[in-house]
């Protein structure tokens, strides 16, 4: 819309507005260069990912729509919303550890959270499994794959 981007490759779905419809993009660039930020932004995709989409509790992997996140130590008592303090959580997981502190509810993180680098979340992004991504976002995540011999 404000045309800082081409759109790359599309999926194949239109999303709409009361006054025009258009298809909705998968793959993007930039029609101008911006350094990539030394500390990534702290947004639920991004905890998912630094989590590899797993519950930090059972070790289960699950969709987004089936995740949550948890804060390690309650915000109710103290906890803050950082990197440090926030853990991907499945809703049962969840639910069970409420607003205990780890050692009272015996729910303690697989890993400990930390602040991700960039790198770290682009691995992450790249690791997933085939046919876990769009297939339009192939040419563009793996590019470090072996090419094919014509």
């Amino acid at each position: 819309m404000a045309e800082r981007v081409n759109v790359v490759s599309v999926y194949n779905r239109t999303i709409h507005s009361p006054s025009s419809e258009m298809s909705l993009p998968s793959v993007i660039s930039l029609k101008e260069y911006i350094p990539t930020s030394r500390r990534p932004a702290f947004t639920r995709f991004n905890v998912f990912l630094r989590d590899r989409f797993a519950c930090q509790y059972c070790g289960e992997s699950l969709p987004t729509h089936d995740l949550t996140f948890d804060h390690v130590i309650p915000r109710s008592r103290g906890g803050r919303t950082t990197w440090d303090n926030v853990v991907t959580a499945c809703s049962p997981c969840n639910l069970v550890k409420g607003n205990q502190l780890p050692h009272v509810a015996h729910m303690f993180p697989l890993v400990r959270p930390t602040e991700p680098t960039s790198f770290l979340l682009q691995e992450h992004g790249r690791a997933f499994p085939p046919n876990y991504l769009h297939e339009s976002w192939r040419d563009f995540l793996y590019w470090d794959s072996e090419l094919e011999q014509a």
